[in-house]
């Protein structure tokens, strides 16, 4: 457990370090691209030993049995979870190379301007409430973390580079999801994310989703 810890603030920490205080030395150093696949690799090899520490660990008795309740509540969040990700693909400013955003936010930016952390926000709580191990609770916690923490950090950041543009963008969406009132997420999030949860949800290891009560 506690190598999982280390494992788990290695991959947290080392996505902080390389995104906010030493990404400009980095890039200025080596340039932008390299600098990206130095960020990829970095994410990825501290991510590996998380997830094999992890599974290094065998199986853990449950701090808690989830109920049908609790399946369906985390059910239809990770619905929510898919809808965001799949539109977070959809013009996102947060990529590399994108344009600062600009204008009324549109489709799944209506919702929330982290559609991505939240989708990995969403999937870390419902994780940890239906697995409920101490191992799922660290890991889950990392990444929830990571998602939330991060998204307030570049909030931050694109407000210092962006200046009154940033705020005028943020008048029209929300940072935690449906804050602002309920929105649509437009046809390509929210149906490519309801073909995404049935698919992932049909080819997990467990029974999981609304497949749990079909067949």
């Amino acid at each position: 457990m506690i190598w999982l810890a280390i494992a788990a603030i290695a991959f947290v920490g080392s996505h902080f370090l390389l995104s906010h205080p030493v990404r400009q030395p980095l890039v200025r150093a080596v340039g932008d691209s390299p600098f990206r696949g130095i960020y990829a690799l970095v994410a990825l090899v501290t991510f590996a030993a998380m997830i094999w520490v992890y599974h290094s660990l065998g199986r853990q008795v449950p701090l808690w049995t989830p109920g049908d309740a609790v399946w369906l509540i985390a059910s239809l969040l990770m619905w929510l979870a898919s809808i965001l990700f799949v539109g977070s693909f959809i013009r996102n400013p947060a990529f590399p190379g994108a344009p600062d955003p600009s204008g009324a936010p549109r489709a799944i930016f209506t919702i929330t301007r982290h559609p991505m952390n939240w989708s990995f926000a969403i999937w870390a709580i419902v994780h940890a409430a239906v697995v409920a191990t101490p191992k799922a609770l660290i890991l889950d916690g990392a990444i929830l973390f990571l998602a939330v923490v991060g998204s307030m950090l570049q909030d931050r950041k694109k407000a210092a580079q962006m200046g009154p543009a940033w705020n005028e963008w943020t008048a029209h969406t929300a940072f935690i999801p449906f804050a602002r009132g309920a929105r649509y997420p437009g046809e390509i999030a929210l149906i490519g994310g309801t073909i995404f949860f049935f698919a992932v949800t049909w080819v997990h290891p467990i029974p999981a989703g609304f497949w749990r009560w079909i067949g």
